[in-house]
């Protein structure tokens, strides 16, 4: 069974951009529901923390780090009160997560943690209310241990990175080198690996019909849609490219389990576009993808989404078969549907 979600990740792995030199910051997120920033690179990187006071703020350096911007700021209200990005030196780029007046924080209550070296998690357990503010500047450091990047999604223990297969790949494509893919393979066994730019953004294609399929039972395992639940064909959701719904005349009415089978096992993009309909919309399924820790996916636009605008990584499709396989988001039974209609899928091109 798990070498079928083997096969996803796989999927998602020769799909071409522009020529990178160097690490990069590829996103960031912070949840203000959960308190939690979240980072990914697009190589491993070691990050270093430490607390100051006056103002109380979370200082995290990202050491050989780029990102593609002028300094940035965000205000966020609440116990953060904004957070800035910048870089204190041209290898290092700086986050600086400044607490409201009157909050504070120390270090036994922030917990890190990695499901890669290119991707961390901080977040702030608990808050103190500062009754007597601090005079000067204090620092304490936060040890970040190695151990804190040991499990992918939180479900994997990470064995070994495959070194002979990452080397033949590595050879091949210097022999082209317009190509700059992002590749990552999980055995989910073993926990051995090949990561190659696996956080690189890329634009989704069809491969956002996975992330949206787990959704779908989500809801489904929730009580909120039935899989009997009938989707009405409206003009503005029927598109062409891809699939046999387009040729259907609006009004048809279609199952939920009709509609998702078609978004999978032939890719149909009239049924995908029906589905992220019911499921609200793609600002919520996005949100819906970074509470799975997918921080590079992202919908945007209905299907077909000609300029790209959906975005996903080869590393965030296997996070997701990795949750999937472990029974982190489904129920057992909406899990083995959701096994079943991708193993019955027809597009193989």
């Amino acid at each position: 069974m798990k070498s079928h979600l083997l096969a996803i990740g796989l999927s998602s792995l020769v799909i071409v951009a522009g020529q990178a030199k160097a690490s990069q910051l590829q996103s960031w997120y912070y949840d203000s529901s959960q308190n939690q920033l979240d980072l990914t690179t697009t190589s491993g990187i070691e990050p270093k923390a430490f607390l100051l006071d006056n103002p109380n703020r979370l200082v995290i350096d990202l050491p050989g780090t780029n990102f593609n911007s002028d300094t940035v700021k965000r205000s966020f209200g609440k116990a953060v009160k904004e957070i800035r990005l910048g870089k204190p030196d041209s290898q290092t780029t700086r986050f600086v997560v400044e607490l409201a007046p009157g909050y504070d924080v120390t270090s036994q209550n922030i917990s890190i943690k990695g499901d890669s070296r290119s991707h961390w998690s901080f977040k702030f357990n608990s808050f103190n209310r500062q009754n007597n503010p601090i005079v000067g500047e204090n620092r304490e450091d936060i040890a970040i241990r190695s151990t804190d990047a040991s499990t992918f999604a939180g479900v994997v223990n990470l064995g070994q990175e495959m070194a002979g297969i990452t080397s033949q790949i590595r050879t091949l494509l210097a022999s082209y080198k317009s190509l700059n893919p992002g590749i990552f393979f999980l055995d989910l066994d073993t926990g051995n690996y090949i990561d190659i730019n696996g956080e690189k953004r890329f634009a989704a294609a069809s491969t956002i019909k996975f992330p949206l399929l787990v959704a779908l039972f989500q809801e489904i395992d929730a009580g909120r849609i039935k899989l009997t639940d009938k989707l009405v064909m409206r003009r503005d959701l029927k598109v062409g490219e891809s699939g046999i719904m387009q040729y259907k005349p609006i009004g048809t009415k279609f199952s939920v389990l009709e509609t998702a089978t078609l978004m999978m096992t032939i890719s149909d993009n009239t049924a995908t576009n029906l589905v992220l309909d019911r499921l609200g919309g793609a600002a919520k399924v996005s949100q819906r993808f970074r509470s799975w820790g997918l921080q590079n996916t992202a919908m945007r636009n209905l299907l077909p989404d000609i300029g790209g605008t959906n975005t996903t990584s080869s590393k965030d499709l296997v996070r997701l078969a990795a949750l999937v396989s472990n029974n982190r988001l489904l129920s057992p039974t909406s899990r083995n549907q959701v096994l079943g209609i991708m193993r019955r899928v027809k597009t193989n091109s």
